[in-house]
């Protein structure tokens, strides 16, 4: 008899399996979610210019932020001008700039110098984006620079 229980038992517990989970479990997808939006939110502003400038620091205020992906020139102290991320001769800006416009709702364009560039070699690219049609043009500075209000 008391094999008789033994193999009673072990066939009830071999009956009872447990029912397969119908829930999927997404706390585990939101987290990893929210970790990555945070990367791409802190990595997306480090991505915009790869250029690098030793900009000229003012007291200006930050301008407002665009809808579009801003459209870069840089004037960088040695080498060619950089449109973006990309090189461009002086004689091929203007051509790439009307180009570029073309695609673009925002007639806004920003202007990155280093500050070792002569004032003539910013005013001859300001003149070169005006005759490729931007009239909207921003002078990108490094903030903290010294005051003129005493």
């Amino acid at each position: 008899m008391a094999g008789g229980t033994l193999r009673g038992t072990s066939r009830r517990r071999g009956r009872r399996r447990a029912a397969p989970m119908a829930e999927i479990n997404v706390t585990p997808f939101v987290d990893v979610m929210l970790v990555l939006l945070i990367i791409f939110m802190v990595a997306a502003p480090l991505l915009t210019v790869g250029v690098p400038l030793q900009l000229p620091q003012t007291a200006a205020e930050a301008v407002r932020s665009e809808p579009e992906e801003p459209l870069t020139v840089s004037v960088p102290a040695q080498g060619p001008l950089v449109l973006m991320t990309t090189e461009v001769p002086e004689a091929e800006l203007v051509t790439r700039l009307r180009a570029v416009a073309t695609e673009r709702r925002s007639s806004r364009i920003y202007l990155r110098a280093d500050g070792t560039v002569p004032y003539a070699r910013v005013m001859q690219v300001m003149g070169a984006l005006n005759a490729a049609g931007y009239r909207d043009i921003v002078l990108v500075t490094d903030a903290g620079g010294p005051r003129m209000d005493g």
